[in-house]
């Protein structure tokens, strides 16, 4: 048995993090995103399937190329996060389970259904990009997790020839806490929980 966290790794990663709508002009480094794909990549998912694709925007250029899919309430903070993650999913993810799933014939319980790979591709490059979000936040990295945006531009942008699509943007880098909106509440457990 592992122990539990200190309390405030526990409030790094959930009771004090927030979602970041303004950003410091603090660079993150090549090193830190290896460093940060390296955690990520050991969070499970089913099969050891490992849907997940992630594509870093960090330089102007790369920035400019995601603007028109943007919503307006998205454009400005994203051209000034330091990185911008296009989070996506590979739906030929089943082609890599001889490496990953090696103990039996993973492959063969998807190739030809689609509604299977759709399905998990979308469930566990979820939890990818979520295991991305806490590794980032581990790291000492503020995150800002983002819908708003045409997943059909940035899929012809960025994904167009292959068998990728988008799931969800995360700006990150070091977040400025004095743009922070008011913290929401959350659900209490009785309205999100049962034990059975």
């Amino acid at each position: 048995m592992t122990s539990p966290l200190e309390p405030a790794a526990l409030d790094q990663l959930f009771r004090t993090a927030r979602t970041h709508n303004g950003w410091l002009d603090t660079p993150v480094t090549d090193g830190q995103l290896h460093a940060l794909f390296d955690l990520a990549r050991w969070g499970p998912t089913s099969a050891n399937s490992s849907p997940a694709r992630f594509v870093f925007l960090r330089t102007p250029a790369a920035k400019e190329r995601l603007r028109p899919a943007l919503s307006a309430g998205n454009l400005d903070k994203t051209m000034a996060a330091p990185v911008t993650v296009i989070i996506g999913h590979d739906l030929a993810f089943y082609e890599r389970l001889p490496e990953l799933f090696p103990h039996t014939d993973a492959r063969a319980w998807f190739a030809g259904n689609p509604e299977l790979i759709a399905a998990t591709a979308i469930r566990n490059g979820s939890l990818q990009g979520a295991y991305l979000m806490l590794a980032a936040r581990a790291l000492g990295l503020d995150c800002g997790p983002m819908s708003g945006f045409d997943a059909d531009k940035v899929n012809a942008e960025f994904f167009a020839g292959t068998t990728v699509e988008v799931n969800f943007l995360c700006n990150l880098g070091q977040g400025d806490a004095g743009k922070l909106f008011a913290r929401g509440p959350r659900l209490p457990f009785d309205d999100a929980c049962s034990i059975l």
